[in-house]
């Protein structure tokens, strides 16, 4: 049985991401930084139906939970066949380049780029052992570059979060150079938008959270044809692939 590691998945499109992999018969370590609301998220998993779910307690800003996490996964599977980087948080805004704090800026970067790196670079031996890893860095358009310098971009003036976007940005330049150094293994690493989704992230508008999941889960499981070091918005283009 294939694992799974889903960072802040106790709720919203990480557990819905949780649900479509158990599911799909992987076993998966639903990653909460509160382990206490992580049970709770597993148990109205397993109430439904949903087996081979487990919490894990990982905060992505506390390097101890992330070597935790990672002793109990390799105890208990010896190997992790996908990690999907799914911990993030949007900051406090409005986000104006010229007005908000550093301190802003370091809380988001904290999470959204070093926490990914903390969690990839200290599960990547676990997951040299899978035959197919697989890693997804769930990002958003928002942090492309392209779009956000196109005028006719129909989120232009919307999507103007200084912080946020660039820190998404930034995620994706460690997509790029992490898939580029593990270019000539079986590793498949990609970037994923889930799309602007109803959660608590958004105030509940956009569109459906299963939708959002399907779209992680499919860069999760791609098989050894699939692409690596590419970055994928469904919501921005039917074919996938977003511009940088």
């Amino acid at each position: 049985m294939k694992s799974v590691l889903i960072t802040g998945a106790n709720r919203g499109i990480g557990l819905e991401t949780a649900k479509q992999l158990s599911q799909k018969g992987l076993f998966v370590y639903l990653g909460s930084r509160d382990l206490q609301k992580g049970k709770a998220a597993v148990k109205e998993l397993n109430d439904k139906g949903f087996q081979n779910v487990k919490a894990v307690n990982i905060d992505v800003t506390k390097p101890e939970t992330i070597i935790s996490a990672k002793n109990t996964i390799e105890k208990e599977q010896a190997q992790l066949d996908v990690l999907i980087n799914n911990a993030g948080i949007s900051g406090t805004v409005p986000q104006h380049a010229l007005e908000t704090s550093i301190d802003n800026f370091e809380d988001v970067f904290e999470v959204n780029l070093y926490g990914v790196v903390r969690v990839t670079q200290t599960f990547i031996d676990l997951l040299k052992k899978s035959p197919e890893p697989r890693i997804v860095n769930v990002t958003s358009s928002v942090g492309s570059l392209t779009l956000q310098s196109d005028p006719n971009w129909q989120a232009y003036d919307d999507a103007k979060l200084a912080v946020y976007a660039s820190s998404k940005s930034a995620l994706n330049m460690y997509t790029v150079h992490l898939a580029y150094e593990l270019q000539d293994t079986a590793f498949r690493i990609n970037a994923v938008c889930p799309g602007y989704t109803k959660t608590a992230f958004t105030n509940y508008n956009g569109g459906e959270v299963e939708v959002a999941g399907k779209r992680i889960i499919k860069y999760a499981l791609i098989d050894q044809n699939g692409p690596t070091g590419k970055f994928f918005s469904e919501e921005y283009n039917e074919t996938g692939e977003c511009p940088w």
